[in-house]
């Protein structure tokens, strides 16, 4: 009776030690998401997609260079607006709405965006609308802040085009 006794509970025991020990991890196990963990062994629903983090409305904090015009200076942070509008198509593809203007973009499954070089018409202050060469890039993170690089490269109108092309550099911060 007594080795029944033992044998009894060593098969609970080891039982116990076997279904302990089956405890899987859990986390993001889809390669292509910001949240994958590559230690999860059970989908937890916790994936996380740059592009989707991406999209929406985003308050912009821009720090751009200013350019001097004869004696006058043109400020690009005042001309940006106080937030932007990001769409997508994809799952890469990226629309940004920069106060009417829009931008194309491609985001990569970490959050890197990248702004290839396109040319948009904006009005940088000088009452004109100007075709300016736009490029840059820039990031989305997990807490739902981001930021922008971009450089707008133009020709001045007539008679200002004699002064060359003017190139400014915008470092923007994005925050949700």
């Amino acid at each position: 009776m007594k080795s029944k006794t033992k044998l009894l509970i060593l098969s609970l025991a080891a039982l116990s030690i076997t279904f302990s020990s089956c405890k899987k991890e859990l986390g993001c196990m889809d390669v292509n998401a910001m949240t994958y963990n590559p230690e999860a062994q059970k989908d937890d629903f916790s994936c996380v997609y740059s592009h989707n983090l991406a999209q929406g409305i985003w308050n912009i904090n821009p720090d751009c260079e200013e350019l001097s015009v004869l004696g006058q200076t043109i400020a690009l942070d005042e001309q940006l607006p106080d937030s932007i509008n990001i769409q997508g198509e994809g799952n890469t593809t990226l629309f940004i709405d920069i106060d009417g203007t829009e931008v194309t973009g491609e985001i990569d499954f970490s959050g890197i965006i990248t702004v290839d070089e396109q040319t948009i018409s904006i009005d940088p202050g000088l009452g004109v609308p100007l075709d300016v060469l736009i490029v840059g890039d820039g990031a989305v993170y997990l807490d739902s802040t981001g930021v922008m690089n971009l450089t707008y490269t133009f020709t001045l109108p007539s008679p200002l085009d004699l002064l060359g092309t003017q190139s400014i550099d915008c470092a923007i911060t994005l925050s949700k």
